[in-house]
């Protein structure tokens, strides 16, 4: 019996996680300035996870069959449309919009999850970098290797390169990779805990596709912050992320070979850290051009909303209520 049949939502009858008033007051004061009225909806989305979704990411490298056939009569359908530009028969990803989640499969040695659980907005930047076989591939922030994972089910890159600074995060995708990718592909993945800022200069034009999955300020998890003094810490240091991110931005593209694109992706709203991070890029460097992906939004805007007014090559998921997924924000550059 597979214990993914259990599907009661495990945070019933737990305690609900608490609001950090520290930084809900920083987001309001911002995302009301940049965001106006829709903030509003969105904030009651963010801190209210009783009414959270989560996707299902089926791992192709098990059996599934008998998960994927009990899916739908558990109210889940498949959260992509086959009209997207990009969408690989091999990658399976099933949603439904009432709240809940599955158990997570704990990790066991020898023995690859049949599935990962995810926001779905966390598969858009998969989308829009649009892998093929034998592309050298380069996920610069990988961990917690939801991403990398996701690639995998997509396509079967020339030599994938998974690296994470952090050494703790550095282990939590060592061990994201182990759970999901059997072991004659895991000798093909390189994962390394190499400076980000340095990849291109120390891999100069090495890869076609490079995914910067930046750090950010992550606003789900932020506004839960337990520890009052780190969510405090937390506000102040968010102020120099844009630098940071536009140094792995230029790394990724001296890492970028000719011809090569690159996707940014952030889970956060806050626009210092998103259009004005890709701006700057676009503005500092010669050898990048903006990619549109606004026929990928335009393919799954029954699923995810969008914010408005945004430009043809980034896209915003905003949080609404029935479509939670998000914040996701996505830009594409292409190397010249």
């Amino acid at each position: 019996m597979l214990l993914s049949l259990k599907l009661e939502n495990k945070t019933k009858g737990k305690r609900q996680k608490q609001i950090c008033q520290v930084v809900l007051d920083h987001f309001e004061k911002q995302y009301t300035t940049e965001l106006g009225d829709i903030w509003t909806s969105v904030r009651d989305v963010l801190t209210y996870p009783l009414c959270w979704q989560y996707a299902i990411l089926l791992n192709k490298f098990t059996q599934t069959a008998e998960l994927e056939n009990t899916l739908p009569l558990k109210g889940y359908h498949p959260a992509f449309p086959r009209s997207l530009p990009y969408l690989p028969a091999s990658l399976k990803c099933y949603i439904r919009r009432a709240p809940g989640r599955f158990p997570a499969q704990k990790h066991q040695a020898g023995k690859l999850k049949e599935y990962y659980l995810l926001n779905a907005a966390s598969l858009l930047p998969v989308l829009a970098l649009e892998v093929k076989n034998g592309e050298d591939v380069l996920d610069l922030c990988a961990a917690p290797g939801g991403k990398s994972v996701a690639i995998l089910q997509c396509a079967y890159p020339g030599n994938f390169h998974c690296n994470e600074y952090d050494d703790l995060r550095s282990r939590w995708l060592k061990k994201t990779i182990e759970s999901f990718i059997p072991d004659p592909l895991i000798n093909l993945i390189m994962i390394t805990k190499m400076d980000g800022t340095q990849i291109g200069d120390l891999k100069p034009e090495l890869y076609d596709k490079v995914l910067v999955d930046a750090p950010c300020s992550n606003d789900r998890s932020w506004l839960f912050s337990s520890d009052i003094q780190q969510a405090t810490l937390r506000l102040i240091q968010r102020k120099k992320l844009s630098s940071l991110q536009f140094q792995l931005l230029r790394s990724a593209i001296k890492a970028l070979r000719p011809g090569g694109s690159l996707v940014y992706s952030t889970c956060t709203l806050s626009k210092a850290e998103n259009s004005d991070v890709i701006n700057l890029i676009l503005n500092s460097c010669s050898d990048v051009t903006p990619v549109d992906i606004s026929e990928m939004a335009k393919a799954v805007s029954q699923e995810f909303a969008f914010l408005s007014g945004m430009q043809q090559h980034e896209l915003l998921v905003l949080p609404e209520k029935g479509r939670v997924w998000g914040p996701m924000y996505v830009a594409k550059l292409k190397k010249t």
